[in-house]
């Protein structure tokens, strides 16, 4: 094979596209090359990959994505961009080759089994059953949630849209957040508490209980932001604003009761995964006491629950990765 002939492979945003090029039995952790795109700037996934393809001197052979919505039958609606990517369209735009759409936590999923020690982090050591199933939860600007299955032969990995199942509180002040969003949306997801879009839904019902009081700073930099929620994350992590710090504290507690019902619902006794982009953010928060109480809080399952598992993957690249080991198998 020449060695212009590659494979494409895309991780396909909210915010961000991430497309790659690897060569035929290259190592999935290696590009060729990689280059990032602000995902709403463009009006289509092809028109990035055109840009991305522009002066280079390569022959696609096939290409895999992973994309931040349901895949249904390679058509993907992109829960927070207003595209609809069909993998037959992709397929034609880069020379009729054969495209492969995988849910975000799919791609995230598939790498999962493949992650080195080094690329985790550890919340609880716990007892993994070999070939247990595995759950990953992952608060990036929405929730992604998704599990593996051994198969008799290897994980496979399985896409949800878990987070949009409905928000269920486990706290008294849970109950109060959710009595508080319920009249402004209807239906109130998990992701809509438990995401970086979710965020300043926490911060707002924070501010508007009037339980802490709002920094005239504050104020002004998140009246100035497009986006609130590195504001609010940064001022938690630093401890210079208690709003900041029980918001965050409340965003912990959701993440660890919803990591926990995942365990539950995929019976996850290999362990769980925290990926997206905040856990690896907040990790100093995921090891307080706090997260592993509430996320083994389950009754007569909490036994179980603390012996499972808990990992938070630190690759920053995990979706592409995924992507690429599966792309790199078509």
């Amino acid at each position: 094979m020449s060695t212009s002939e590659k494979i494409l492979v895309g991780d396909i945003g909210g915010t961000k596209t991430v497309l790659a090029l690897f060569s035929k039995g290259g190592d999935p952790h290696t590009p060729d090359v990689h280059a990032t795109f602000p995902s709403g700037k463009y009006p289509s996934l092809e028109a990035i990959i055109a840009e991305f393809l522009t002066g280079k001197d390569v022959a696609v052979q096939s290409a895999a994505f992973g994309v931040a919505g349901p895949v249904v039958k390679q058509i993907a609606d992109v829960t927070n961009l207003s595209w609809v990517i069909d993998g037959r369209d992709v397929s034609a735009s880069i020379g009729g080759v054969p495209v492969r759409l995988l849910n975000d936590l799919e791609a995230i999923s598939e790498a999962v089994p493949r992650l080195a020690p080094d690329d985790l982090e550890t919340l609880n050591a716990g007892r993994a059953e070999e070939h247990g199933a595995l759950a990953v939860v992952a608060p990036g600007t929405g929730l992604g949630e998704g599990f593996l299955v051994w198969n008799g032969e290897r994980y496979q990995a399985c896409p949800s849209e878990g987070g949009h199942a409905d928000f269920s509180p486990g706290t008294p002040l849970e109950t109060e957040l959710f009595l508080y969003l319920e009249p402004r949306f209807g239906h109130v997801s998990y992701e809509r508490v438990c995401s970086g879009m979710g965020l300043p839904n926490v911060y707002a019902f924070m501010k508007n209980s009037g339980k802490y009081p709002e920094p005239d700073w504050l104020r002004q930099e998140l009246a100035a932001a497009k986006d609130q929620t590195p504001i609010i994350s940064n001022a938690a992590m630093q401890g210079n604003a208690e709003i900041c710090v029980q918001t965050m504290q409340l965003f912990v507690s959701i993440l660890a009761g919803e990591a926990g019902n995942m365990a539950l619902k995929v019976l996850a006794t290999g362990g769980v995964y925290l990926g997206g982009g905040i856990p690896p953010r907040i990790v100093s928060w995921l090891k307080q006491p706090i997260f592993m109480a509430r996320f083994a809080n389950k009754g007569r399952l909490q036994d179980m629950l603390l012996r499972t598992p808990v990992h938070v993957i630190k690759h920053p690249t995990a979706a592409l990765f995924g992507a690429a080991c599966h792309g790199l198998e078509m």
